[in-house]
């Protein structure tokens, strides 16, 4: 071959490689670029409808979510590809994220969910070591608020239960109370009235509040709620509790027929993720006991999460419904707190996303983006969410009490503002407890000392247990043993030898790297 053709040839070919090799360069270009801004979404829920944020009620959230970034919203280009996967409130979230990295060869760019405590754990940890953001309406125990290394990369778009621990701070300081009972159920597997409860006592513990701490199991057949009751009369005069509608109802019945409705008590009952499954304060039912019930739930409050309400709102509620009403769900709550927070979730991150690209970054870089997600406050779909600088959202709450014991009517009668930890009576009700119908004695001292489970929340390093029952020889003997036995272990002795042995069976199973449990003795 001449030379001048053999030189004339390799100008073409460096040519064609500058330009891309051709139509297959351009290809491979274009599907790089593709791939750039295709967003994996991982979907970490169970498949199970008996919990609140099951895929079946959670996904038509989230795919409205998507729908209506498409427009706008999203940066050019880019689109959301969603994998839900079943986390079964354990291992196989874990399972799932590694198998899709290890065996697909596909890495996540934004993990949402799992929202069971002991399954969200080691996911958040591996999103940490793989810098993968993610975001959760769930991990609301306490142990997941230290952010500093393992959960560095997690965002809770609901309000963790130490922010529902604040706004009863707040309302404490209203009324000057300084002293508290805790009484919760223990019995689902996620132990979401223990870790709702924990949540209270870490904020009330910082504050040197004194606390008397009962757990029962309202799915015993041995539970004895009139039992329940009189443990309450040598504890603290204000009660807070976490338990079903039904036992909450039933608690309020005992204790009117014990005389603990006259003033000398008060009763404050939460309303988990805004769901009629937790009590929701409502005392009629249509039976024999409504007389009763409503003269109980007059010194009964319920603490729920605040509710605003756009018009958009309603359209969200109404095409949820539909969804999830084709799957063969019929219930009360379709919209709940999970519904809401894993639809915000993803507005959350493609305003994050949105940031990140202009600094130059891309969807690879995790850390800016979960830096992007703190600090920030946005239009969710029911209303302003704002996130702090540790990447948990504040949490809004309101108040309901009945202001017509005649009638049992209840109405809203305070709202609490996270983001400025205020805590407002609503000027146009009368307020329940004014004119001095409460006599509560605060001056009295305690004779009951704490009580919780016998199992901690499964927390890493070591599981320690609240609440130490001093008071006999055998308690002290057993206590002893229990220490020389498993130095590890800080054990709890029950006040019912059957209740303690039930307990210690039932979260025999957890493990003890789940997450770091605060709920300890005072």
């Amino acid at each position: 071959m001449p030379p001048w053709l053999l030189g004339s040839l390799c100008c073409v070919l460096a040519a064609r490689a500058a330009l891309g090799g051709g139509p297959a360069g351009a290809e491979a270009a274009a599907t790089e670029e593709a791939e750039e801004k295709l967003i994996r979404v991982l979907v970490l829920l169970p498949r199970d409808d008996a919990y609140l944020f099951s895929l079946g009620r959670v996904r038509p959230a989230i795919e409205y979510a998507v729908r209506s970034l498409r427009d706008s919203g999203l940066p050019p280009g880019y689109a959301f590809q969603l994998t839900y996967e079943d986390s079964a409130c354990g291992n196989r979230a874990l399972f799932s994220l590694v198998d899709m990295v290890a065996l697909q060869r596909r890495r996540p760019d934004l993990l949402l969910g799992p929202v069971c405590e002991y399954a969200a754990a080691p996911v958040a940890r591996l999103a940490a070591h793989w810098d993968v953001p993610m975001l959760s309406a769930g991990a609301l125990a306490a142990g997941f608020g230290a952010k500093g290394g393992e959960y560095s990369h997690l965002t809770r778009v609901a309000p963790a239960y130490a922010k529902m621990g604040e706004m009863l701070l707040a309302l404490f300081r209203y009324h000057q109370w300084s002293r508290a009972t805790l009484l919760y159920s223990d019995s689902n597997p996620e132990r979401s009235c223990y870790f709702a409860m924990e949540g209270v006592h870490v904020v009330f513990q910082e504050e040197a509040f004194h606390m008397a701490v009962h757990s029962f199991d309202e799915s015993s057949r041995h539970l004895d709620i009139d039992d329940v009751v009189r443990a309450l009369q040598t504890g603290e005069r204000v009660v807070i509790m976490c338990a079903s509608g039904d036992t909450i109802r039933n608690i309020m019945l005992a204790a009117h027929r014990q005389g603990m409705t006259n003033g000398d008590y008060a009763f404050f009952n939460i309303e988990l993720f805004n769901s009629s499954s937790y009590g929701n304060g409502s005392w009629r039912r249509g039976d024999k006991h409504d007389i009763e019930a409503k003269k109980a739930y007059s010194y009964l409050q319920t603490i729920t999460l605040l509710r605003t309400v756009k018009p958009e709102f309603e359209k969200f509620s109404l095409e949820v419904k539909s969804s999830v009403q084709k799957q063969g769900l019929h219930e009360d709550d379709y919209v709940n707190m999970f519904v809401e927070g894993f639809h915000d979730a993803i507005l959350l991150y493609a305003l994050a996303l949105q940031e990140v690209l202009k600094f130059g970054f891309t969807k690879k870089d995790g850390e800016k983006i979960v830096q992007q997600t703190r600090n920030r406050t946005y239009e969710g779909i029911a209303g302003q969410v704002s996130i702090d600088a540790n990447g948990d959202r504040y949490g809004d709450f309101s108040v309901i009490g009945m202001t017509d014991p005649e009638a049992g009517t209840q109405e809203v009668i305070g709202d609490y503002y996270g983001k400025q930890g205020r805590f407002e009576v609503r000027s146009n009700v009368k307020y329940p407890w004014y004119h001095g119908r409460l006599r509560l004695d605060e001056g009295r001292v305690s004779e009951h000392t704490n009580n919780t489970p016998c199992k901690s929340s499964g927390g890493l390093g070591e599981s320690a247990v609240a609440g130490i029952v001093v008071g006999a020889l055998l308690g002290a003997g057993l206590l002893m043993a229990f220490y020389f036995f498993r130095k590890k272990y800080r054990i709890t002795i029950e006040r019912r030898t059957r209740q303690e042995d039930c307990n210690m069976g039932k979260h025999r199973q957890l493990r003890e790297d789940s997450i770091r449990s605060h709920f300890s003795a005072a």
